[in-house]
């Protein structure tokens, strides 16, 4: 789907904007409904340790607008969070996000295996992975994945 290029290589723009760090990943989000972008973000973005999926959810107005949405993300939500935040696969599940597309899973880097997917298709989320765009979104991430 052209559409879901477009919104990803604007989430891989997002992530581009990281300030990088050794202890966290570098992802950016992008909130969509009705094609339209309600809400961006990317880590760090804001105050206190903030993951991409966290700052676009936290940016909205009205939280009730992301029901039914879409969340563009560079890389799978995370489902354990080590600073003892919300886990962004459970504020996804939360703010009633119908549907993930995802760049990469979330590489076993700080949390071991990563459990974001399975509780968002526990929760009747699809999940989906962009193919093509792999290389793209982890790049911005060369600091940790290649060590």
């Amino acid at each position: 789907m052209e559409k879901d290029k477009e919104f990803m290589e604007l989430a891989i723009q997002e992530a581009q904007k990281c300030i990088s760090t050794e202890t966290a990943f570098n992802v950016g989000a992008v909130l969509v409904k009705d094609n339209r972008t309600l809400s961006v973000g990317y880590s760090r973005e804001i105050e206190g340790n903030t993951h991409a999926e966290q700052c676009c959810l936290l940016k909205l107005k009205d939280i009730q607008d992301a029901k039914g949405a879409t969340i563009y993300t560079t890389m799978e939500p995370c489902g354990k969070r080590l600073s003892g935040n919300v886990p962004c696969a459970n504020l996804i599940v939360d703010a009633g996000i119908r549907r993930v597309v995802q760049g990469v899973r979330e590489p076993e880097t700080f949390v071991g295996e990563s459990i974001g997917t399975l509780v968002l298709k526990k929760a009747g989320i699809i999940v989906e992975y962009l193919s093509g765009y792999e290389d793209q979104c982890l790049a911005v991430n060369i600091h940790l994945v290649h060590k």
